[in-house]
């Protein structure tokens, strides 16, 4: 399959290409990227034909929205599409490390979470700054729900809905500064509630729809299928532990976990299969899943995603896989590949 492969939108009028390049190692998620490094990997990326790309301003603590602006800058606006996220506002703060909060390149901020009117304005306008636009193609509200808000997720709820937030995101569409609005989360049962609550045009779902862990998502995809919501599948490789890394969703890998690895790995060895291209591959067969969002260090790893995502990979593997416990029997297999219109 192709990157630039693309599907349009139900709700709205953006097409998004099959794959796009998660911006958060650009604010040095995990380790330091020089930004040398940031804006070679952004030239890799058109080199390969990767032209959508997903920041946030949490991301580095601006870092990330700063170098994917500048990187772009020279850039046709006509020639990539750009998605970005509200929620947190970053504000001017005093002594903060440039390693803090799991960023190596932190950019002197705090972020302070606010899903009101005025705040999704702001945080939006700021964006705008800091990549030099004048508007972006996709606008998500970044991790509302109880995994990142705990039992104060109420309070931010009533911001998105009693506050405006809503309201907002709307009206950047109507205007025109967001071809497309949705969600940004790392959990299922908040996207349901969202859908309920607000004319949502895609969900960014991050880790939950993966060759690893993909069970618990089904009645989301199969909803989203049904309202028309596209499906914008993120963290592919559950923040590394499918691509060889030592995490699980950013945490120590716990022992079933590593058990389900290892028999994929295995399945894949006996196969003659790469486990990263079938990372990248299985989220794609889902009718809801419109884009495959992964990050990338350097130009090389990008570049191998890139390989994967074209590499073919037998039918007889992906039935194998099901026949043995490691793939869900709801869920669709990419048999033949996945059909996707220009």
């Amino acid at each position: 399959m192709l990157p630039t492969a693309a599907r349009r939108l139900p709700r709205s009028d953006l097409s998004l290409p099959a794959f796009g390049l998660g911006c958060a190692p650009l604010g040095g998620l995990h380790r330091p990227m020089p930004a040398g490094d940031a804006k070679d990997l952004i030239d890799a990326a058109f080199d390969s034909g990767v032209t959508f790309f997903d920041t946030a301003p949490y991301y580095g603590y601006t870092t990330s929205e700063r170098r994917l602006g500048a990187a772009l800058a020279e850039r046709d606006r006509t020639s990539f599409l750009l998605s970005t996220k509200v929620g947190r506002r970053l504000v001017p703060a005093v002594g903060v490390s440039r390693v803090t909060d799991g960023w190596h390149e932190a950019g002197p901020f705090r972020p302070v979470f606010d899903y009101t009117h005025d705040g999704i304005l702001r945080s939006f306008e700021d964006s705008l700054q800091r990549l030099g636009l004048d508007r972006v193609d996709v606008l998500l509200v970044h991790d509302i729900g109880q995994l990142t808000h705990g039992t104060h997720n109420a309070v931010h709820w009533d911001q998105l809905t009693e506050g405006g937030g809503w309201q907002a995101l709307a009206s950047l569409k109507s205007q025109g500064l967001a071809r497309a609005i949705g969600i940004g989360v790392n959990e299922c049962e908040v996207v349901f509630d969202c859908m309920e609550e607000a004319d949502l045009d895609c969900v960014m779902l991050a880790g939950r729809y993966t060759l690893l862990d993909h069970a618990g998502a089904i009645p989301l995809m199969e909803r989203c299928a049904q309202r028309g919501v596209a499906v914008l599948a993120a963290g592919p490789f559950n923040s590394g532990v499918l691509a060889g890394g030592a995490t699980f969703d950013y945490r120590p890998v716990p022992e079933p976990v590593r058990r389900k690895v290892e028999a994929l790995r295995s399945a894949c060895e006996q196969a003659g299969v790469s486990l990263r291209a079938a990372a990248l591959q299985f989220p794609l067969a889902h009718p809801a899943t419109f884009c495959c969002v992964a990050g990338a260090h350097a130009r090389g790893e990008l570049l191998g995603n890139v390989a994967d995502l074209g590499a073919q990979i037998p039918p007889a593997f992906w039935e194998k896989l099901r026949a043995d416990g490691l793939v869900d029997e709801r869920a669709p297999l990419p048999l033949s590949g996945v059909a996707r219109m220009s």
